[in-house]
């Protein structure tokens, strides 16, 4: 059974949809949870709940990280903040996975000071699950924790990346893709070149570049990308679809006859809207962390938290972090790039090989 830290301050709908969601947790997947927070702002709401359940204990924390905070400050001022109190739980092994569905920045960095890196990991990244019109969802990493990145960090991505796909997504084998502007191995910048480079003689399951209008198709498990990027399709991809169903229920009210028509539509338009949801993928893992730190969307309702909880479940059963560890350590370091190849960064690493996934 893990015991997984529950942020209990941080989103917009926070406490209220922090401690339902970790109570139905703990109701329906037997999880054991570290609920960190203002106490009597707790208790409270777990009486609107039924009260305590057992496998639940509160951790006191008096201050909250706003998301208008910066974050590397916050951090080291706020040492009795929600996010700072649970990141130090799982340090300290109270906790097996931290959830918080407060701010990125402030997580990110206080995951980096608290718990650091995995040795072999420049850059941690945010991945984030993107569903598809085949019904399987992709990983996208990074989301957005490193807006400037080197092709061995890429490389870094697309393994970790195959390494939460087959384990945490149950993929064999999963199809690992480039982010790029074309899909011939000579598009995009030095950067997506060398990159492509990299992946194609790492022994993962490269198949090459993918551009973005492929994404919903599900051609690809994973697509590496840098996190200006990688973010970019993710906002672009939410007001996307919330312009849709606005569109939609804006047609679907123009007359009595369209209005019938929804009515008869309505059991397929709810299985959809829940194809889609981002409650129902819970969260978005800092990947590259010396720990699991699981990044709920900042406006969470109840569904969402139990779910990033659920995640949070998965991974610590999974042993991701024994998992990436492992493979980060099975990367060899063969012929150099070409520095003038890589925009001259004298901190190129080299040809990388990868000896087995497993």
């Amino acid at each position: 059974m893990a015991r997984v830290v529950v942020d209990a301050m941080g989103g917009d709908n926070a406490p209220t949809a922090v401690v339902r969601g970790a109570v139905e947790a703990i109701r329906e997947y037997g999880t054991e949870v570290l609920l960190v927070g203002s106490r009597p702002r707790l208790e409270e709401e777990l009486r609107r709940f039924g009260g305590q359940p057992s496998g639940l204990e509160l951790v006191p924390a008096e201050e909250v990280i706003s998301p208008a905070e910066p974050p590397v400050a916050a951090v080291r001022q706020k040492k009795d903040s929600s996010l700072v109190v649970g990141l130090k739980l799982v340090k300290e092994g109270r906790g097996e996975a931290f959830v918080s569905a407060g701010s990125t920045g402030a997580l990110l960095a206080g995951s980096l000071f608290l718990l650091g890196r995995i040795e072999g990991i420049d850059r941690p990244a945010l991945g984030t699950i993107f569903p598809t019109g085949r019904g399987q969802g992709y990983l996208l990493l990074d989301a957005g924790a490193n807006t400037t990145v080197r092709p061995e960090n890429l490389l870094q991505y697309a393994l970790m990346g195959s390494l939460y796909a087959q384990y945490a997504l149950g993929i064999d084998h999963p199809k690992v893709g480039l982010l790029n502007v074309g899909t011939e191995k000579n598009k995009g910048t030095e950067l997506h070149r060398t990159a492509y480079q990299l992946l194609a003689k790492s022994g993962l399951n490269f198949v090459g570049n993918v551009e973005a209008r492929d994404l919903p198709e599900g051609k690809v498990d994973v697509i590496v990308s840098d996190g200006f990027v990688g973010n970019v399709v993710l906002k672009l991809t939410e007001g996307t679809m919330l312009s849709l169903f606005s569109l939609l229920r804006e047609e679907m009210n123009r007359t009595w006859r369209d209005r019938l028509g929804a009515f008869l539509l309505l059991p397929a338009f709810r299985r959809l809207k829940k194809r889609i949801d981002y409650a129902e993928y819970g969260g978005a893992p800092f990947l590259g962390v010396d720990g699991l730190v699981i990044k709920c969307h900042g406006s969470s309702d109840h569904r969402a938290i139990k779910n990033g909880i659920k995640v949070a479940q998965e991974l610590v059963r999974a042993g991701m972090i024994q998992r990436i560890k492992q493979g980060i350590s099975e990367l060899e370091v063969g012929e150099e790039i070409d520095q003038n190849k890589t925009g001259g960064d004298s901190r190129g690493r080299g040809r990388f090989a990868r000896k087995s996934l497993n």
